[in-house]
C-alpha cells in the first residue's frame, strides 16, 4: 500500500548526505520515517555529536520556527526516508491540528531538558561518571526500544569525544557496565539494559562525594 504522506512530502537519502549545515538558513524540517541521522555541533573548533535521531523523530524545526540559521549540522548515517515539510506547510498543520502542535511542544521541551543535562555532564569532574551520565542521557532522549533494552546509535569512542574523556576511560566504563549487565556494545551501537538502574548506579557512585568525601 502506498503512503500518501510520503508520496506528497517524502524523499529518500543515502548515507553521507548532508541535510543541512550549522549556520545555514533553513526553510524546511524533516520527519524521519526510517533510518538514522546524526546531529553535530561545532564546540571550540571540534564537531560534537549532540544527538542521533531515528524513526519517528523530527529535526530542523527551530530554523523555521524562529527564522534563525541552523544551529547544528545533520548528516544521514544510513539509507533514510524522510518527510520534508516547508515552513508554510508546518504552520498550516499546527494551526489545524492541536495534536501536532502539542507533540511539537513536548518534543522541544524534551530537547531543552536534554541540552541542560549535557551541560551538567560536561561540568562533572569525574570522567567515568561523565560517560555513564552521557549513556543515560542518550538512552532517555534518543534511544530506540528493543526487546533487550534501549539501543543507542553510538560507540564508546564517540561518547568519549562528546564529553571530553579519553577513549581508554570509556572502554573501562563499558567493561564494568557489561560485567554488571547494565550496558554493552552491540553491532550498530550500545545497548542499555535498564536506564533507571544505570542512573541509580551513577548516583550510588557519587554518594561519597555528596556526603563528605571518599571515606
Amino acid at each position: 500500500m502506498s503512503d500518501p504522506l510520503f508520496a506528497r512530502f517524502g524523499r529518500e537519502f543515502s548515507a553521507g548526505d548532508v541535510l543541512f549545515r550549522e549556520g545555514e538558513p533553513g526553510n524546511v524540517m524533516f520527519v524521519i520515517q526510517s533510518g538514522a541521522i546524526r546531529i553535530t555541533k561545532s564546540v571550540a573548533g571540534e564537531e560534537r555529536v549532540i544527538a542521533v535521531l531515528g524513526s519517528g523523530e523530527f529535526l530542523g524545526e527551530l530554523a523555521i520556527l524562529n527564522n534563525k540559521p541552523r544551529g547544528a549540522t545533520a548528516v544521514v548515517m544510513e539509507p533514510t526516508r524522510c518527510l520534508v515539510i516547508e515552513a508554510k506547510t508546518l504552520e498550516t498543520m499546527v494551526a489545524r491540528n492541536a495534536e501536532i502542535a502539542m507533540r511539537l511542544i513536548k518534543k522541544l521541551a524534551k530537547r531543552l531538558d536534554s541540552a541542560d543535562a549535557l551541560i551538567e555532564i560536561l561540568m562533572h569532574r569525574d570522567p567515568k561518571a561523565r560517560i555513564m551520565l552521557a549513556l543515560a542521557r542518550n538512552a532517555d532522549a534518543f534511544g530506540e526500544k528493543t526487546p533487550d533494552g534501549i539501543r543507542i546509535r553510538t560507540t564508546s569512542d564517540q561518547l568519549a569525544r562528546d564529553v571530553g574523556v579519553e577513549p581508554s576511560a570509556a572502554a573501562e566504563v563499558m567493561t564494568r557496565l557489561r560485567r554488571l549487565r547494565l550496558a554493552s556494545e552491540v553491532p550498530g551501537g550500545i545497548l542499555v539494559a535498564d536506564v533507571a538502574r544505570l542512573q541509580d548506579f551513577v548516583e550510588f557512585l557519587e554518594m561519597p562525594q555528596k556526603f563528605g568525601g571518599e571515606g
